[in-house]
């Protein structure tokens, strides 16, 4: 494995930071698949924030596909897309991050979630919805084509 240069975690950071919105990636449990054989793939569109330490932070809807697949199977991922705007898309960055989702009720995380998409006030006190914070496994950032 080779090492991650301060340059590759500056750049990872600043991503996260900029971009508000993910392709967010979960396992459907077997009887999500057609054949019934395994977890079956899903991806979906969050908005997202980070917290101090970088995790993200999803507000999430009970009743949403998503969700459910989290509640079945924590692992997820992450996409990250800064190539917004760009006349070449394959030469943006983007960052996948790969962890667990995990439901939670600390106050800050809803406080920087809600700073980053104050329009989610309106419905982040439905009883549907819950805050969840990804703990962070692993990080690829692709800083251009390839």
């Amino acid at each position: 494995m080779s090492a991650v240069s301060s340059e590759q975690i500056a750049r990872a950071r600043g991503l996260m930071r900029r971009v508000d919105r993910v392709a967010l990636a979960t396992l459907l449990p077997a009887a999500g698949d057609a054949d019934g054989s395994g977890p079956a793939p899903y991806a979906s569109l969050a908005l997202a924030a980070v917290d101090h330490d970088l995790a993200p932070v999803l507000l999430l809807s009970r009743l949403a596909e998503h969700t459910r697949a989290i509640a079945a199977d924590a692992r997820v991922s992450l996409l990250f897309d800064g190539t917004s705007g760009l006349a070449h898309a394959l030469t943006g960055e983007r960052l996948s991050v790969m962890g667990r989702a995990e439901k939670s009720t600390e106050p800050r995380l809803r406080a920087r979630y809600l700073a980053r998409h104050p329009e989610a006030e309106a419905y982040a006190g439905f009883a549907d919805f819950s805050f969840y914070r990804v703990a962070v496994e692993r990080a690829h950032l692709v800083a251009g084509v390839g």
